[in-house]
């Protein structure tokens, strides 16, 4: 079991140091040759040697991972079958949805999303365009009369 303070603590109440010598020793980071990774470059690099991945300093050195940069990167901006159903019955009250062959024409890139979702319900027939869809979204979708139509390129 782990103490909260050693035995000897009890004996030490009133001496100012505790046993570590003269004023300021055992405090703070400087007992321990710098704060967080501070020195291992220097002084603590037997750390790095020993916990380091075969020697190489890994995870201490170098650069790790890749991050891609935005010009080819793309910004997802995913909707919802069920909150594409809202936004439907929304149009379709004020007058805005286009309606062919008894389905709704909804143009995700217009309303500003790229990706569908599968995520709720949807009950009315709808055309969806969009440039990335899930299974299960195609699935609800078709299953409520309607289709989705996969553009070719994706947009940004």
């Amino acid at each position: 079991m782990v103490r909260r303070f050693k035995r000897a603590v009890k004996y030490r109440r009133g001496s100012r140091t505790h046993g570590w010598g003269r004023v300021g020793q055992h405090r703070k980071s400087g007992g321990s040759g710098g704060k967080g990774m501070v020195g291992f470059h220097k002084h603590k690099w037997s750390l790095v040697m020993k916990y380091g991945e075969s020697g190489t300093g890994w995870p201490f050195y170098g650069k790790h991972g890749f991050k891609q940069p935005l010009p080819i990167s793309i910004q997802w901006r995913p909707i919802n079958v069920g909150t594409l159903s809202e936004i439907i019955r929304e149009m379709k009250q004020s007058g805005k949805a286009v309606e062919e062959g008894g389905r709704y024409v909804v143009n995700l890139l217009d309303l500003g999303y790229n990706k569908l979702l599968g995520g709720g319900s949807i009950d009315i027939p709808v055309i969806v365009y969009t440039p990335v869809a899930s299974r299960l979204a195609v699935e609800k979708i078709e299953k409520a009369g309607g289709e989705v139509r996969i553009l070719s390129a994706i947009h940004r």
